[in-house]
């Protein structure tokens, strides 16, 4: 049975969405979160915590009470990762995160969608540094994720760059939607923890895979269980053309 939210649930300090999606009978676009979808990952960002052995727990309820920002949230993440006393260098990251696998039965997934010619991306606020990685091996041409900045010769410098809000996904999905003028409704959402539920409520469609909590669950138009991500098609088949 799932848990209630792991973490201080952000949702009851957000407004209800006035968004009215119709539902579709065709998807053209679907967007994916990155962690625990196209990826065996709880979380990159975690991940490459429990390598240096910190956490950001504190830095994570904050962020959730709405007492700092994205920007700030990840540059109190950043702050963390030091080698020796000094920030760590970008080329590091890499290595660490190249060990994350990819999602079983994502590259079959994909290959699937493409061949049928529905357009794909990626809406993570995990790390653009495995985002893109992971774009490259899955043929995912559109992404959307958060870096980190970092000097002439590589060494993070502690701050980040803000590409996705973790709580307004749907500001991303809204605009690549536009920009290749495909329809809200024959767009397609898969998740797996609240903070794809603004994509969820942006969609005409949206599978939570494995999800973290019931509320996830509750807010998807259909549910997925097991780590084999070709099992999604098995409700999509009917949506593509």
């Amino acid at each position: 049975m799932d848990s209630p939210c792991t973490y201080f649930c952000y949702r009851k300090n957000k407004p209800n969405t006035t968004n009215i999606i119709c539902k579709t009978e065709t998807i053209k676009l679907i967007f994916f979160d990155m962690d625990g979808v196209l990826t065996d990952t709880y979380s990159s960002w975690k991940y490459i915590h429990d390598h240096f052995k910190t956490s950001n727990e504190r830095s994570i309820d904050a962020y959730l009470k709405g007492t700092i920002d994205d920007q700030e949230f990840i540059r109190r993440d950043v702050s963390l990762w030091k080698e020796h006393g000094k920030h760590t260098k970008k080329e590091t990251l890499q290595n660490i995160l190249s060990e994350i696998p990819l999602m079983n039965g994502s590259k079959q997934c994909l290959a699937f969608l493409h061949k049928h010619h529905i357009q794909t991306a990626i809406v993570s606020a995990g790390l653009d540094i495995l985002a893109e990685k992971v774009a490259a091996d899955l043929n995912i041409p559109y992404v959307y994720a958060n870096g980190v900045s970092q000097d002439e010769d590589g060494t993070l410098t502690g701050d980040g760059i803000v590409n996705v809000q973790l709580k307004h996904k749907e500001k991303n999905v809204q605009q690549l939607a536009h920009q290749l003028d495909i329809p809200l409704e024959q767009c397609a959402a898969v998740g797996n923890s609240c903070f794809d539920i603004s994509m969820f409520e942006t969609c005409g469609y949206s599978i939570a895979f494995n999800p973290d909590d019931s509320c996830v669950r509750d807010a998807a138009d259909t549910v997925v269980e097991g780590k084999d991500l070709r099992r999604i098609l098995q409700v999509l088949r009917p949506f593509i053309a």
